[in-house]
């Protein structure tokens, strides 16, 4: 389905509420908030007589309510060390880095940082807000979070999140699949692999024991083992909590692990919409234009269909490219033989540490075997204008595509 964002204000919507006397625990008012004040954030200081005061956002509450209150009537130390911390960093990065001279008796802010420091409030409850909304529609137990100490960019207003691929009319990911195995104990001698003519992907650690090109096939909602059965990996969604951050050199949105990976791990799968190859190549022009592009060929055995992240994905979406990727994508069969329609999955090529941000080579270089017809099997659809490479390696490539 296509979504029409709202035009009306947060500041519009919490008014009607009011005005009605309606709840909506969405745009901030509760019960709770329509019989009381509660402080949302601070927007400005001064000092009036020798006493401070602080321009106060009432939770739930619009703009045009906000009041000045002296400190004392504050109980709210979290948002006032945001506050300082708002205006210390507006200060920083106008003198540039300079040593910070903060004088002791400011008698009021200038607009500029009384502003700056409004934005960033705002910035704040609304990933704070995005944050949540990915964590309840998530299906995995890892919890997801949100940074950003780069700039003002808020969440991205066109994006929905999804836990599996979102077919187009005509498209379906769910066939082939009619019987799964009878092993007590996987892997047996007709375990799902076997059966497709190829090997069990993961070892007794449940990491994965095969090379690139090769393809993974899992058992499924019809085997008869249960959901400890060592073949069951990916379909359990990410095992590793994540944090979506802004990148400090301009490549937007990025990934980072928040614990420990271990080499061959399962870290997440690439989700999106699964349109046409001749709908891609129509979307791929669009994208051309704004330099960034999230459709990847479905091509591991014909280039019929193609994933496209841009507006429906997950976590996988935001995942930034390297020349020296430390994820590597391999093709996943489930509750679906068809060999059209793979599900995507990264592993992780080496060990990750906490905090490292997680990458993968957008031209799936050494993905699979090179020397075949079709070398460019898992590569996303090709860009026809060149997009500069920003990703920092020693063997930066220079270029995207």
């Amino acid at each position: 389905a296509w979504y029409v964002p709202c035009l009306a204000s947060l500041e519009t919507l919490q008014e009607l509420c009011r005005k009605e006397n309606l709840t909506c625990k969405s745009i901030g008012i509760t019960n709770r908030s329509l019989k009381s004040y509660e402080v949302e954030y601070l927007c400005d200081y001064k000092v009036e007589e020798g006493k401070a005061y602080y321009l106060v956002k009432w939770k739930g509450w619009p703009e045009s309510s906000n009041t000045w209150e002296p400190r004392k009537h504050l109980n709210c130390p979290l948002l006032l060390q945001n506050f300082l911390r708002d205006k210390n960093e507006y200060l920083s990065r106008v003198r540039e880095g300079k040593a910070l001279k903060v004088r002791k008796r400011v008698k009021a802010l200038k607009p500029a940082i009384a502003d700056y420091i409004v934005k960033k409030a705002k910035q704040r409850i609304a990933l704070q807000r995005w944050k949540e909304e990915l964590n309840r529609k998530k299906n995995h137990k890892a919890m997801i979070l949100v940074e950003n100490t780069v700039d003002l960019e808020g969440p991205p207003l066109d994006f929905y999140y999804i836990n599996e691929y979102k077919p187009a009319p005509g498209i379906n990911v769910l066939n082939g699949i009619t019987t799964g195995c009878e092993c007590a104990d996987c892997p047996a001698e007709k375990c799902c692999p076997k059966e497709a003519g190829f090997i069990l992907a993961y070892n007794k650690r449940k990491k994965l024991k095969i090379q690139p090109g090769l393809p993974i096939y899992e058992c499924n909602s019809y085997c008869r083992c249960g959901p400890d059965c060592p073949n069951r990996i990916v379909q359990k969604g990410t095992p590793y909590s994540l944090c979506i951050f802004r990148t400090n050199n301009g490549r937007g949105w990025g990934v980072k692990t928040l614990q420990k990976i271990k080499t061959n791990s399962f870290v997440m799968e690439y989700v999106g919409e699964v349109i046409t190859s001749e709908e891609a190549e129509r979307r791929g022009q669009l994208y051309d234009n704004q330099g960034n592009t999230y459709l990847f060929d479905l091509d591991y055995d014909s280039d019929e269909f193609t994933v496209d992240a841009a507006r429906y994905g997950n976590v996988s979406h935001f995942v930034n490219h390297s020349c020296d990727p430390n994820l590597q994508v391999f093709n996943v069969f489930i509750d679906n033989l068809d060999l059209r329609l793979p599900r995507i999955a990264l592993f992780s090529t080496r060990t990750i540490k906490a905090g490292e941000e997680l990458t993968f080579d957008y031209q799936m270089k050494g993905s699979i075997d090179l020397t075949s017809d079709s070398a460019e099997g898992l590569s996303p659809s090709k860009k026809r204008i060149r997009t500069v490479c920003k990703c920092g390696a020693v063997c930066c490539r220079g270029y995207l595509n």
